[in-house]
């Protein structure tokens, strides 16, 4: 590329590239500059469409509203494309690439539309010509806006599931001043992308554009990216909670030793504590470990008390601290449920305030989940699949809604007949369900649980285990609970 007399020269020399400008025919013209699409902060646009030339196309039209013309290369010659993708992004304009082995092949209707949407026309470039054209030499753009842009526009985030197979696509977006970031190799989801979540946070006035057939599985790409500009994340990165990441939580009620080592101590002491717990996994666990807190919200209780229900209601004043305390420490929080006679809808909907923050997970413990004619430790209780998933569906519209993070959904349980009807146990994007395996007792009874219960498990399901310091014969060690504990458990608690 070269300047003269204040025009862009542009010498294309390997055959079949194109360079489309506004009413050029091949001589020199005068067209519009190039113009990034206005959008408004919360767009998002996905452009997941199987074929590559289309994804080009789209990603032309997502990214610009007109422009000067278009470089356009045979989508099958990977030599074309790189030269056209510098020679776009230098002219700040969008390649299109097409379906046949020749350029210049007009059919390719869908180029061709393009050309027209943006103003442009197509010129064949046979062999080393040059085209000159009157749009003068630009600087490359920088993030405050693309050159030539519309003062209303603004540089777009472009999230590429795969560079290589969208070259086109990258080249258009660079030469629309937008920030590209690549999704880790094997990685659909941008929630467990923690480069993606930066990206999307450090530009939430932007809109994005999710490129590449990979997209084509999420079910809701405006949550997720609402999610990702919020910006917290886990302290590994990302904020799926079960991918790639293991976590190590203490477990009881506040003020409550009876009930568990949490109750053991105060928040900060806490987060002490579950820390040191967790750093004893650090070399035995292949995956980041991360301390964590599993706080008894509601307490089944003995006596029926002033409602009736035989389980105590802690008030969200009391449970604050804990999930303060966790949150300055960047640690995630489990609120669990022991309903008695009440059911989980109505106990979770009390701590809507605490749920609607990130890193606020919920669990439900079906032991204590009892009939009319049940009482705590007389009866052991049960809950049906179809109350779960009144519970999963508050949860993950309230996810949605909000614009949260995802949550982890865990359920306890240590028999088959706690969870009835396991297998109609609904799936939700905004929720990863994990089953806790929370018996007690000698290690061979433990292990025949995890085994039976991992029959017919719903798929996608991650699995937890409990330690019990004073129940269990004897209790594991962190080296023999990922020794002995297969699959390894994504959510290992201590009582």
């Amino acid at each position: 590329m070269r300047s003269r007399s204040g025009r862009l020269a542009i010498a294309l020399t390997t055959a079949g590239l194109l360079f489309g400008a506004a009413g050029c025919t091949g001589g020199d013209v005068s067209g519009p500059r190039a113009t990034l699409a206005a959008a408004s902060s919360d767009t998002v646009t996905v452009v997941d469409q199987p074929d590559a030339a289309e994804r080009a196309v789209r990603a032309s039209r997502a990214l610009f509203a007109t422009a000067p013309g278009a470089v356009v290369a045979p989508g099958d010659d990977t030599d074309a494309v790189n030269t056209a993708a510098e020679t776009a992004v230098r002219a700040h304009v969008p390649l299109l690439v097409t379906t046949s082995s020749r350029a210049g092949n007009a059919s390719d209707a869908r180029v061709a539309r393009e050309l027209d949407r943006l103003g442009a026309r197509w010129y064949q470039a046979e062999g080393d010509v040059s085209l000159d054209t009157d749009v003068e030499q630009r600087e490359a753009p920088d993030r405050a806006g693309a050159p030539g842009a519309s003062r209303a526009s603004r540089p777009a985030t472009v999230v590429v599931a795969d560079r290589r197979s969208d070259r086109a696509a990258v080249a258009t977006a660079r030469a629309a001043g937008a920030r590209v970031v690549s999704m880790p190799s094997g990685v659909t989801d941008p929630a467990a992308a923690p480069d993606v979540v930066t990206a999307l946070h450090d530009r939430a006035d932007h809109p994005t554009v999710l490129v590449g057939r990979a997209f084509d599985a999420l079910p809701d790409p405006g949550w997720t990216v609402r999610a990702a500009e919020g910006g917290w994340q886990l302290p590994h990165g990302g904020q799926r909670p079960f991918d790639g990441h293991r976590y190590v939580a203490l477990y009881g009620a506040p003020g409550t030793p009876a009930l568990g080592v949490l109750g053991e101590q105060g928040p900060d002491a806490t987060v002490r504590r579950a820390t040191a717990m967790a750093h004893r996994y650090d070399a035995v666990s292949d995956e980041p470990v991360t301390p964590a807190m599993e706080v008894i919200a509601t307490v089944a209780a003995g006596a029926p008390g002033s409602d009736g229900d035989y389980s105590t209601e802690l008030p969200v004043s009391e449970l604050e601290p804990y999930v303060d305390a966790a949150h300055d420490a960047g640690m995630p929080v489990i609120l669990d449920l022991q309903p008695g006679r009440s059911d989980f809808l109505s106990q979770a909907r009390r701590y809507e305030s605490l749920l609607s923050k990130p890193g606020v997970w919920l669990a439900l413990d079906p032991e204590w989940r009892l009939t009319e004619d049940q009482v705590p430790l007389q009866q052991i209780g049960s809950v049906s699949a179809a109350e779960v998933n009144r519970v999963s569906d508050w949860l993950a519209d309230l996810v949605r809604t909000e614009g949260l993070p995802p949550k982890a959904l865990v359920l306890h349980q240590f028999r088959s007949a706690m969870v009835q009807d396991r297998s109609s146990l609904d799936e939700h994007p905004e929720l990863d369900l994990l089953v806790h395996v929370d018996g007690q007792g000698s290690q061979p009874d433990k292990q025949s649980t995890w085994n039976a219960l991992h029959e017919d498990a719903p798929a996608g399901v991650h699995w937890g285990w409990k330690n019990f310091f004073d129940e269990d014969q004897p209790m594991l060690t962190p080296e023999q609970t990922m020794r002995d504990v297969q699959p390894s458990p994504a959510l290992i608690t201590y009582q």
